[in-house]
């Protein structure tokens, strides 16, 4: 065989094999979705910001029980703060977003002291992105925690407690069902038979991804999405958000429905 007849086969197998190698990756893409633009992306992830990524399996297998006092479409918020608060803060979290550790470790004070004078109710939505980003369950045992804390009426203070001890992003320390208990002794009064029972058989599973998948669906690009009266008010970089301004926002729009 010519030199030149077996330079030809081998160029027709290798094109062959790119071929291949193309519809493989076709295939995956198919598989997974992701949310969000790649050069936003890229700035989001050298700021720890979760992104949106669909996870298989859909709405879980079982029924969709959302926790206690939840509200909102499909009852997909729990709500803190008083109902007729002049400002809503409309916050999308997931337990190991860094970003997210990084929201609530700068602006809970402010958060809490503007729910505590009326001027602010808070709807939260818990997500479970870094589940599917870095792979684990931490995200989605630590919302359905959460959920079970709804129930017992302290989801206020396991939420700051799973806040104030969240992991490295690579560690999945909050799928240790027995771990995320431990902690909830932080909160006087929230470990009992049925708080520990509705953590452990995930009673709140279901909800938790349907709650990640209107998450995923919203257009919303990454974890902590931050929303003041429907307005997003955390994604400028350049004008960036702090505890003054937010309660300067919130009072200005207080004596404005006065």
């Amino acid at each position: 065989m010519s030199e030149k007849n077996r330079e030809g086969k081998r160029s027709a197998r290798e094109r062959l094999q790119v071929e291949r190698e193309r519809d493989k990756a076709r295939d995956k893409r198919r598989r997974t979705l992701f949310v969000g633009v790649v050069g936003v992306a890229v700035l989001g992830i050298a700021a720890g910001v979760g992104f949106a990524v669909s996870q298989s399996g859909g709405d879980g297998d079982g029924p969709v029980v959302a926790p206690t006092g939840a509200n909102g479409e499909d009852n997909l918020a729990i709500p803190v703060g008083r109902s007729t608060a002049p400002s809503s803060l409309t916050v999308y979290e997931d337990f190991r977003c860094p970003a997210c550790g990084q929201f609530e470790n700068g602006f809970r004070d402010t958060i809490h002291t503007l729910q505590n004078r009326g001027l602010l109710r808070t709807d939260y939505h818990l997500a479970t992105i870094i589940d599917g980003n870095m792979g684990g369950t931490g995200s989605q045992a630590a919302a359905n925690a959460a959920a079970c804390a709804q129930d017992a009426g302290k989801f206020q203070a396991y939420h700051d407690v799973l806040y104030r001890n969240q992991p490295a992003e690579q560690d999945d320390a909050f799928a240790d069902k027995a771990h995320l208990i431990d902690l909830a002794g932080q909160v006087k009064g929230l470990v009992t038979p049925e708080f520990r029972k509705c953590v452990n058989d995930g009673s709140h599973d279901s909800w938790v991804e349907k709650s990640n998948s209107e998450f995923t669906n919203s257009g919303h690009q990454g974890t902590p999405t931050v929303l003041l009266n429907g307005k997003n008010v955390y994604s400028n970089q350049q004008n960036p958000l702090t505890p003054e301004k937010l309660t300067k926002m919130v009072e200005d729009a207080a004596e404005q429905k006065s």
